[in-house]
């Protein structure tokens, strides 16, 4: 007998988050969910940039469809929200409790992000979190600085 395949599992949650809404799994939030099980893991995308993933893909969703999108797919646990001290919103695939404490490397001059874990960063949540009588939810650090790219262009760096 053939083994059945695996149901996909985000858009299986995607689709029963949305009836116990009352609402429908429309083309473009498939696509857009889509999009970030596509590039997996670890990939930290702006509106605009899933915007302009999907054009470059041949599928048309309007900008204002990919913000509504990403707002209701962050708010059922799908995508996870990264807010920038810059004031910009990055989203990323939600995985599981394993990796939830892990860290951002942030260029200040493009926006591009790295995750990273590190020991050292927890371990020092939980103690700052001990010493204050604090139940640590989660240690999440994000890190501002220039990426290498940014760097190598030395009139990023110049002020004017």
């Amino acid at each position: 007998m053939p083994a059945v395949p695996a149901p996909d599992q985000p858009a299986e949650a995607l689709r029963s988050g949305l009836h116990g809404r009352g609402q429908r799994l429309t083309p473009q939030r498939k696509r857009v969910l889509a999009l970030f099980e596509r590039l997996g893991e670890g990939t930290h995308l702006s509106a605009e940039e899933v915007h302009q993933g999907l054009l470059r893909a041949d599928e048309r969703v309007s900008l204002a469809t990919v913000y509504r999108t990403l707002r209701l797919l962050s708010s059922m646990d799908l995508l996870r929200e990264l807010e920038l001290a810059e004031g910009g919103r990055r989203f990323e695939l939600a995985t599981d409790d394993d990796h939830r404490d892990h860290h951002h490397l942030v260029c200040v001059r493009c926006g591009h992000t790295e995750e990273f874990e590190s020991q050292a960063v927890l371990s020092a949540g939980e103690e700052a979190a001990d010493v204050h009588g604090f139940r640590l939810l989660e240690c999440v650090l994000n890190v501002r600085a220039i990426c290498p790219r940014c760097a190598g262009d030395v009139s990023t760096l110049l002020p004017g």
